[in-house]
């Protein structure tokens, strides 16, 4: 096995991150001092602290070295039977079919910045040389879904989501099938609701749903708006999601889905039963915004590889991602708990809305 240069024998491989030529990465300041009054404090970032006095033509070969080929392995070699998406550059990307994905009413619906969840997915397989086709489906396209391998359907105000919900219905069946098919569906807050039987507003204005997901949701008399944790498992393997939650919503879950996720902090569906969201086969529904998946590289993970898993037409246990260096990633994340955590039992709206068929009530 020949050694790449600038890298020592048997270090993990973490090759697949653009070189900060393409990509400008920022240090933190030789002169960085924790505010000892912050209460929530950067995680200490130990691989940038490494790299902070050094040039930055080392700070570059050091990355470019890293994109060539691996120098160890990270995890005991897989069974031979065991297919492996491993590609390591861009140039790789032929050997891949490409990840198809369908975002849903992307004019209409982006509250919080949920466009964000498209762009942590197209990255983090195009790093590993898997291509991406993203269509944007609007109000009065149906496509058939099943030829999609993911969906993103984003969040949006009581306003977009009734000129959504009428167009949805005739999404709907198509989008039924795709789901018996084993299409990736992420969806958050509106497009959680949507999902479900139906939506009554404040207003007593009643939106119909897919009937995908077994849920209902009624708009409640206060407005859940804080940082959020919860614990989501996936394949047997349980990590903490984090995000921020603003909704007014009430779900309740049926018997034919079980939740995304348990709270650790935050009001999750209801703020009464500890349950956030809805999963039902590879349909996961949140109410995390922020948006969700770049501070989760984990559940941003699991979604590419069942996607990868269809799109090749093998079993998603059965793939295996080459991994990334998620510093920044890993960063994100433990300051959006460190926040969930110091707010937990608190909401952050100071005064919460208090509603009657959409009138607040002083």
């Amino acid at each position: 096995m020949t050694e790449s240069k600038g890298v020592k024998p048997g270090a993990p491989e973490q090759p697949h991150k653009p070189a900060p030529k393409i990509v400008a990465v920022r240090p933190l300041p030789t002169d960085y001092q924790v505010d000892p009054s912050d209460p929530f404090p950067i995680p200490t970032p130990t691989r940038a602290r490494a790299l902070v006095g050094k040039s930055a033509a080392k700070a570059g070969a050091l990355a470019v070295a890293a994109t060539v080929g691996p120098v160890g392995p990270v995890q005991p070699a897989p069974a031979p039977q065991t297919p492996v998406i491993r590609a390591t550059r861009v140039s790789h990307s032929r050997d891949h079919k490409s990840l198809r994905i369908a975002h849903l009413y992307p004019s209409l619906l982006n509250v919080a910045g949920d466009g964000g969840n498209l762009i942590a997915i197209q990255r983090r397989a195009q790093w590993r040389g898997i291509p991406v086709d993203v269509v944007a489906v609007e109000k009065g396209e149906t496509p058939d879904f099943r030829k999609f391998d993911v969906v993103l359907f984003h969040g949006g105000q009581d306003v977009e989501m009734a000129i959504v919900a009428a167009d949805f219905s005739r999404k709907a069946p198509s989008l039924r099938m795709a789901v018996d098919e084993g299409v990736v569906i992420f969806a958050v807050c509106a497009g959680l609701q949507l999902l479900g039987h139906r939506y009554v507003s404040n207003a007593g204005e009643e939106m119909l749903g897919a009937g995908i997901l077994d849920l209902e949701t009624r708009g409640g008399p206060q407005r859940f708006m804080q940082h959020a944790a919860c614990e989501v498992t996936i394949d047997g393997v349980t990590e903490t999601v984090v995000g921020f939650e603003n909704h007014s919503g009430l779900t309740t879950l049926g018997p034919g889905c079980k939740p995304f996720g348990r709270m650790i902090a935050g009001a999750g569906n209801n703020g009464r039963d500890g349950l956030e969201g809805a999963r039902f086969g590879n349909v996961f529904a949140t109410y995390l915004h922020g948006p969700c998946l770049p501070k989760n590289p984990w559940l941003t993970d699991q979604l590419i590889r069942i996607a990868v898993g269809r799109t090749e037409g093998i079993s998603p246990a059965k793939v295996v991602l080459a991994p990334l260096n998620d510093d920044l990633e890993r960063r994100a994340h433990q300051v959006a708990l460190n926040k969930a955590m110091a707010n937990r039992g608190h909401r952050t709206a100071l005064e919460p809305a208090k509603l009657v068929r959409g009138q607040k009530i002083r």
